[in-house]
């Protein structure tokens, strides 16, 4: 089978895959409607969400920033540090059952508008393939004409637009792991002074260009594990797009179909993914709405009502009542919701702009000679602002005469640095009672900031040290 020929989708085979096993490119055609313009203009805000991020500074730092190199993490003002980053598994729980919700309830809604995949595909890549080489029959008539100049010119604009294309969607990645100022001075370097960034923005622009301007719907359709699990998300209450079969059949030429469908086959050529939404539900179907807008406008030509094509339940679709309180929207609803709420309680109690923790040195547990007993403790002090700050350490309440070495001293630490301080405590022979219970109080300037953090002094029992 060539690209030249007509293809009738079906439910036995993909439709982007031909007999012999070799691809058949699709073509979709070009629509307009409210869905679709709805849609574009959805798809617009998002890329332009992911291009602003790394631009708009929250609490001093950009509102996404993973920056592996300094070890810091900024999500929308909250700071977190490698050994926080758990807190990030409940925020991921979270929206994941997020989703779920939103798939049960609506379908595959996140493909259709909200996929980086599927946006960046539909909104900026088939943009300009249409742009140079037209709408969907001049692609196809382009396709099947020999090589020539034109066909050659055609081609190269189209794909270096595309590499272009995918090479800013890799820097702007990049950006997402580097601070601007400082991948902006990567770009005033040769590139094997940053042979790593380099490289990435190299790879990511190659795998950004393969999939946009060869593989395209075939991650959808092969790749994408979600068009899979959305099966078992579903049920016959989901909010689905669907042909009214009871309406639209029998089908047939316009004058003599008993139903309302003319078999125009307009649904058809406006599919991203090659599919005929007339066969029913199907994995390859991703929520676009293309083929809703295509099909209310030929109605609206025909002079019959719209809506032969449209968003219903599979219990819709069969004239029956749709519910959408059920089991499967409680279930992902409260576990969407616990997983967000256990992610804000834990982020507001590690997203603090210093964080210090305690940890006794190696060695021996405690150091004793004739007059005192020792403890030898080691704090860590991270300061996760953009600025510096100064802190001093104490014991807060300990027993009379026990003394922490270097008390009351200020420490300064450089904006999103830390530091590592031995904390000594020294117990006179005196006043030790043996083991028990200290705290250290880290006042943090300006504004007082107070941290702090027990641990417990050990030592030998006290009656040694009785003559």
């Amino acid at each position: 089978m060539t690209v030249r020929e007509r293809k009738q989708p079906n439910l036995d085979t993909v439709t982007t895959i031909n007999t012999d096993g070799s691809r058949y490119f699709l073509h979709p055609a070009d629509v307009r409607g409210p869905w679709t313009r709805a849609r574009r203009v959805f798809g617009i805000v998002l890329i332009a969400i992911y291009a602003a991020l790394p631009w708009i500074p929250v609490n001093g730092n950009p509102a996404v920033l993973f920056d592996v190199e300094s070890r810091r993490f900024h999500l929308f003002g909250l700071t977190l540090v490698p050994q926080n980053l758990w807190v990030l598994f409940f925020g991921i729980t979270g929206l994941g059952f997020a989703l779920f919700f939103l798939t049960a309830l609506l379908g595959r809604l996140w493909c259709g508008w909200a996929c980086p995949y599927t946006v960046f595909l539909e909104h900026l890549f088939r943009r300009i393939e249409r742009f140079v080489e037209g709408d969907a029959l001049a692609r196809k008539a382009l396709d099947a004409a020999p090589w020539s100049a034109s066909k050659t010119a055609r081609r190269l604009a189209k794909h270096t637009l595309y590499g272009l294309s995918a090479a800013a969607i890799a820097h702007v990645f990049l950006s997402y792991f580097i601070p601007l100022p400082r991948l902006y001075a990567y770009t005033q370097e040769g590139p094997l002074a940053h042979a790593t960034a380099f490289g990435i923005v190299i790879f990511l622009t190659l795998c950004l260009w393969f999939c946009f301007g060869w593989f395209r719907e075939q991650f959808c359709i092969v790749l994408c594990p979600y068009g899979r699990l959305q099966s078992a998300l579903t049920d016959d209450d989901t909010v689905i797009i669907g042909y009214d079969v009871s309406r639209g059949e029998p089908r047939g030429p316009k004058g003599k179909a008993e139903g309302d469908c003319i078999d125009c086959r307009r649904c058809v050529n406006v599919c991203p993914t090659g599919i005929d939404i007339r066969n029913g539900l199907q994995m390859e179907c991703i929520g676009c709405t293309a083929c809703i807008d295509a099909c209310d406008d030929i109605m609206l030509k025909v002079g019959r009502p719209k809506g032969l094509v449209r968003h219903d339940s599979q219990n819709g679709f069969a004239g029956k009542a749709r519910r959408v309180l059920r089991p499967r929207i409680f279930l992902y609803t409260g576990l969407g919701l616990l997983g967000l709420a256990v992610f804000v309680f834990t982020a507001s109690r590690k997203a603090t702009p210093y964080a210090a923790d305690f940890t006794r040195m190696g060695g021996a547990p405690y150091y004793t000679d004739e007059a005192s007993v020792r403890n030898h403790y080691q704090l860590r002090f991270h300061n996760q602002r953009n600025q510096p700050a100064t802190f001093r350490l104490e014991l807060l309440d300990a027993p009379e005469g026990f003394v922490l070495s270097g008390a009351g001293q200020a420490i300064t630490v450089p904006p999103l640095g830390e530091t590592t301080r031995p904390a000594i405590v020294v117990a006179p022979a005196a006043a030790y009672r043996g083991p028990g219970p200290l705290r250290f109080r880290l006042s943090v300037e300006p504004g007082e900031v107070v941290i702090e953090h027990g641990v417990n002094f050990l030592g030998p029992d006290p009656r040694m040290f009785e003559k």
